[in-house]
């Protein structure tokens, strides 16, 4: 086997591009560990199209019935920045219209919508903070919340949503937030965005389950619930030939440049999500003492060729291909995409026999908690702000917030996810029945394609997710079983709602993270040796990092 010695060249050639302590193979991460959001970008977060399509069965049946007025006068006109996920693809066809229009009248709101590709989301929102009064009502936001929207938000850009989300009598759904979801989302104590929320028990490990079972014997390999027991697995699906082509063509982990999957590894030795308690204070996980044994553990599986050589420059477009191609068998990031993967062995186009039995498809095990812990989300992964300039009158920031509220009933999450029935759906024995699973029904689908990414899914994902009577397949049932076994065994990051009031980490703690995380990728990767990268952390806590540990902690205290 050669892949040792490749790594060893690879590391060498990235330690002679990399510039003094902050080059970065990994630089280009799209997500911050300290944060302690690294996961919430995974391959398949970019819009909430399967996380939306997930639910559980036994909710309540669309009743058909229109949405109630608003207080008095006529109705209003609320523009929506929305996230594009299909290529201008959204709410066209013969329908399209009409879906529009029954959102419109449910709502009582005339919304129009303004379509955003996700790679210029960033940049289009940057540029409506520099001329307010263009801001659309409400503008739909990635990932968490970011320095510019902080500063923003302190200059008032943004509606203070604090007291109105309090009325649960106008606002049902909204005012069921959890309070630790709104705390990540609140700037000088005023909440400044609606969360896009998500389930918090989603990120862990699957893996192929036929080559488990092919190669378990042979390699003596046990339930993958330990470090140790992983990493068994990894060498057996690298060396092992599961494939049984009797070629050295595959490699047990899947792994492109952006980190997430090195955080849910971390927190099988102990870390934190991106910050941790430690003797009552408040620190990035890089500060933990468990921290340098996780991070040997994963060079070590770089080291003994576990994963891609070139995983930090490996794009993380059609992440989930090495898998699919099998190439990989394990994958590491949110569970439903282990679940996409399995469905696409089992897809008659793209049909892959398991290697134990032919005559059946491939499978993947969908996997939580390894060691007993796994990453949590932040528990949203976006948000919507309403416009302070252009929202100029009561009645338009109640109609903005009708709309967000009525989009979580039962009516709105079927028909912004799964269109219309009889067209779209059946009902049988009172269980939607997607039926745009046909080349005929994709073309349909693109009526309602989109709408989706209008939804705040409150006051969690699991609740809106059980109000649509879905006939779940056996996919999503084991993607919900997955989720819920995860649930008890998430980190959470305990300084989230402190970092957003931190002014020193507002304005460097996007580049100081980039820093740290640059540095692991290098060790990782043999670029610099321990006593390089232990001095690299040294130099970013006195870069500003002790001060955002100050400000975090302040904070901290002060709400025990």
């Amino acid at each position: 086997m050669k892949r040792k010695s490749l790594n060893k060249v690879l590391a060498l050639a990235l330690a002679s591009v990399m510039t003094l302590g902050l080059a970065a193979c990994g630089n280009g991460d799209s997500e911050s560990s300290s944060a302690g959001n690294s996961s919430e970008t995974g391959s398949s977060d970019a819009g909430s199209s399967d996380e939306g399509s997930s639910a559980e069965a036994g909710g309540e049946e669309s009743s058909g019935e229109a949405g109630g007025e608003q207080a008095s006068g006529e109705r209003q006109t609320i523009s929506f920045s929305v996230i594009d996920i299909n290529a201008g693809s959204n709410n066209v066809g013969e329908y399209a219209e009409q879906i529009l229009n029954q959102v419109r009248d449910y709502t009582n709101v005339n919304v129009e919508l303004t379509w955003v590709a996700n790679d210029a989301l960033a940049d289009k929102n940057a540029l409506y903070l520099t001329n307010p009064g263009t801001m659309p009502n409400i503008i739909t936001w990635g990932g968490t919340i970011t320095a510019n929207v902080v500063d923003a938000a302190k200059q008032g850009a943004f509606v203070d949503l604090t007291e109105y989300v309090k009325d649960s009598a106008k606002y049902p759904n909204l005012s069921g937030m959890s309070e630790e979801v709104a705390a990540n989302l609140t700037v000088d104590g005023k909440l400044i965005a609606i969360p896009r929320t998500r389930v918090v028990g989603r990120n862990g490990l699957s893996y192929r389950t036929d080559w488990f079972e092919k190669l378990k014997d042979e390699y003596n390999l046990t339930e993958p619930n330990t470090p140790e027991a992983v990493k068994e697995m990894l060498k057996a699906f690298t060396y092992g030939d599961p494939d049984g082509n009797g070629v050295d063509d595959t490699i047990g982990m899947e792994m492109t440049k952006h980190t997430g999957p090195f955080d849910i590894i971390q927190t099988w030795f102990g870390c934190g999500n991106g910050w941790a308690e430690v003797d009552g204070q408040l620190v990035p996980v890089w500060m933990q003492p468990e921290y340098m044994e996780a991070v040997d553990y994963i060079k070590s599986l770089y080291d003994e060729g576990l994963m891609p050589a070139d995983w930090h420059t490996r794009p993380t477009d059609n992440w989930s291909d090495g898998c699919k191609k099998g190439e990989n068998g394990v994958f590491i990031d949110v569970l439903d995409s282990g679940k996409r993967i399995w469905k696409y062995f089992e897809d008659d186009a793209t049909f892959t026999p398991s290697v134990v039995n032919p005559e059946e498809s491939a499978h993947m095990t969908l996997y939580g908690a390894v060691n007993g812990r796994t990453l949590a989300t932040a528990g949203y992964a976006g948000y919507f702000t309403l416009s302070a300039t252009t929202l100029d009158t009561p009645e338009k920031i109640e109609a903005a917030l009708t709309l967000l509220d009525k989009l979580n009933d039962p009516e709105m999450l079927i028909l912004t996810q799964y269109g219309l029935e009889g067209i779209n759906y059946d009902m049988v024995d009172g269980k939607l029945v997607d039926t745009d699973n046909t080349e005929d029904g994709k073309v349909l689908a693109q009526n309602y394609l989109g709408l989706n990414q209008l939804l705040p899914f409150l006051p969690t994902t699991e609740e809106a997710n059980s109000r649509v009577p879905l006939q779940i397949d056996k996919y999503d049932q084991a993607q919900n079983e997955a989720y819920a076994a995860a649930l008890p065994y998430a980190v959470m990051n305990p300084a989230l709602s402190y970092l957003v009031n931190s002014s020193t980490y507002s304005s460097e703690g996007a580049a100081l993270d980039e820093a740290a995380t640059a540095a692991r990728t290098q060790y990782i990767c043999g670029a610099i040796d321990k006593a390089a990268f232990e001095a690299e952390l040294q130099r970013i806590r006195d870069n500003g990092y002790d001060t955002i540990i100050a400000e975090v902690n302040e904070q901290y205290k002060a709400n025990q």
